[in-house]
């Protein structure tokens, strides 16, 4: 039986804040808080993304059919209380913190959903709950191109969860085996991601890309005691190394036992020391991540897998399980964090509650998963730059467009590039994207210190054509959404790079001219690739441009923004990057901006286009 098809799907109250709308089955909106909020991770209820999803796809007052909160708020309090209970004294002030947190607010997020939602006209609707790890997993399966898969989720923890392995099969998604807090991958990746000096939740990526310029020096030391493999993919910690129980921190003081001394200060200048802490629990979680996928394969019968939880970011991990035959065929959640859960609430309460048909594979596209933001056509960009008077140079078409950028990056130029549907998830895909010449290896310098302000050791993605990629990286998938890494082929790479090991200028060793794609080459001359087809129609007309201009078919691509912001969403937003940093050329539609110098956005609200 056809049931009524308008759902939404809510994440929040604790980091990653997100909505998304799921109408007859597919998924027609979604967007991330923070780009509206401009807090970087924002943990409120996701109100301005709520309105948007609903505004965009004309859903009237009346026309809500279904709510759906990403995780069941009682039973995660409950794990605060048995959790807090078990580790005593030492644990109370963090509890009564909690106590007090949960008893304010997050018992009461039905309410408040529903508060929400009657002010925007929506008084009827009541908010209905799936379990974390239902949610992640319902993000990988069914937006995938598998029509029978098994399902691995990993994260740091869900109500109880932290690892759970499914099988989808058609419309169905059962989930059949799990690990429980406090026995978790996720938490584990984040304590050695403080102890490296880096924030928890935004660190991750740090040590992940600092792992090349180490050696796994602490890898036994790790295995033999701060965590333990079992044979059927089962894991423990031992918690004498660990502190998250008792909420006060994520590492226990003698984890340095373990690590040749304290764990580094915030901020304080690293050393090869991290950099083999980070290449050490890298090489344990992989361990780790593949006895599970044997596990889930084991326990499925599938060689197709489907990726969700914050883990599955990790792409280095993910690729692995590829290389090392773990599997036949992957895929991961673009937005495999908490804010891909409320993709995955609507879909789980969709198919599984409302028992409802999958759609066909061929409608299931790549480009559903992704590009499902806010977007502002070209005229309305024209329209707002000659309201605020700033000066820009339109063109006609997009192939002249495409030209003259191609001309502008060949001249070693940067772009902030501005197309089409904001991305959903974290990763910059060619519609709110920095933009560079890959070829010289000081070009990643250039935009880690001068645009993204950010560490001068962080590794860049090259974007290329699909039809190319298999000249120039060691791969023979499609990877359209950056989920995995692969390594630059030999006919591109320079032989002698010198890698300069042992010395601790971590941003001068990745300088170092290992391919003809510098900038995009990591010290072990691995790539977060991303491959770009015609369905990316202007971004492909661009890197389309650039290689028949210099026969590379390859650029750099970031995301649109600085260290500690979220990407932007707005063309206001991208006109305030622009201003603020060492860009050299704002592309808007098909409008090009130039420095002048003089321009504040001041008094330009952050919801203009």
């Amino acid at each position: 039986m056809q049931a009524r098809g308008t759902v939404l799907g809510i994440s929040g109250d604790y980091h990653d804040a997100a909505a998304a709308l799921v109408i007859d089955g597919q998924v027609v909106a979604a967007a991330e808080e923070e780009r509206f909020t401009r807090i970087k991770h924002d943990p409120s209820l996701p109100r301005h993304a709520i309105a948007w999803c609903l505004e965009s796809a004309g859903v009237e007052p009346g026309g809500l059919d279904h709510v759906v909160f990403y995780e069941k708020p009682l039973t995660a309090y409950e794990r605060l209380l048995v959790t807090h209970g078990r580790v005593g004294p030492r644990g109370f002030p963090s509890f009564a913190r909690g106590v007090w947190s949960w008893s304010r607010s997050k018992l009461w997020v039905a309410y408040r959903l529903e508060r929400l939602l009657g002010q925007l006209g929506h008084r009827d609707v009541r908010v209905e709950f799936a379990e974390h790890h239902q949610s992640h997993a319902a993000s990988a399966y069914f937006p995938s191109p598998f029509d029978r898969a098994a399902v691995l989720v990993l994260d740091g923890v869900g109500e109880w969860a932290t690892c759970t392995i499914g099988h989808g099969r058609g419309r169905d998604l059962e989930l059949i085996e799990e690990v429980h807090f406090p026995a978790s991958l996720g938490l584990l990746y984040s304590a050695l991601t403080s102890f490296c000096g880096f924030d928890v939740n935004d660190g991750e990526y740090k040590l992940m890309g600092l792992a090349p310029y180490g050696e796994p020096t602490y890898e036994r030391a790790l295995l033999d005691h701060a965590i333990h493999l079992n044979a059927d993919g089962s894991f423990e910690l031992d918690h004498r190394y660990f502190d998250f129980q008792a909420g006060r921190r994520m590492y226990h003081p003698r984890l340095g036992d373990l690590l040749d001394g304290p764990a580094l200060a915030p901020g304080a200048p690293l050393t090869q020391r991290e950099a083999d802490i980070a290449r050490s629990i890298q090489t344990v979680l992989e361990q780790a991540i593949e006895g599970l996928v044997r596990r889930a394969v084991q326990l499925t019968g599938e060689r197709s897998l489907c990726l969700a939880g914050g883990v599955a970011l990790n792409c280095v991990a993910t690729a692995r399980l590829r290389e090392v035959g773990a599997v036949d065929d992957l895929w991961v959640q673009p937005a495999a964090g908490d804010a891909g859960g409320a993709v995955g609430a609507a879909l789980w309460h969709w198919h599984q509650t409302l028992d409802q048909d999958r759609a066909p594979a061929a409608v299931r596209s790549e480009r559903s998963s992704v590009f499902l933001g806010p977007a502002f056509d070209d005229h309305e960009i024209i329209d707002w730059l000659e309201e605020i008077d700033v000066p820009h140079q339109t063109f006609e078409t997009t192939d002249g467009l495409c030209e003259e950028l191609a001309t502008a990056l060949d001249a070693g130029q940067t772009i902030g590039w501005f197309q089409g549907e904001m991305e959903f998830g974290p990763r910059a895909l060619g519609h709110r994207s920095i933009l560079a010449d890959p070829r010289p290896g000081a070009m990643a310098r250039t935009v880690n210190l001068s645009i993204k302000r950010r560490e001068p050791f962080r590794p860049f993605a090259p974007a290329v054509l699909q039809d190319h990629a298999g000249e120039w990286f060691d791969l023979t998938t499609p990877l359209p959404h950056m989920t995995e890494i692969a390594t630059v082929s030999a006919a591109h790479r320079r032989p002698g790079a010198d890698d300069q090991r042992g010395s601790d200028d971590f941003g001068a060793r990745l300088a170092v001219e290992r391919s003809d794609i510098a900038a995009c080459t990591h010290v072990d001359h691995s790539a977060r690739v991303q491959t770009v087809d015609d369905r990316n129609e202007r971004f492909h007309q661009l890197l389309s441009a650039f290689h028949q201009r210099t026969g590379c078919p390859v650029l750099l691509n970031t995301s649109f923004n600085r260290a500690g912001e979220p990407i932007v969403r707005t063309p206001a937003d991208a006109l305030r990057c622009f201003d603020d940093t060492d860009l050299d050329l704002l592309v808007l539609g098909r409008c090009i901006l130039r420095k002048d110098g003089d321009r504040t956005l001041a008094g330009t609200s952050v919801g203009a286009p």
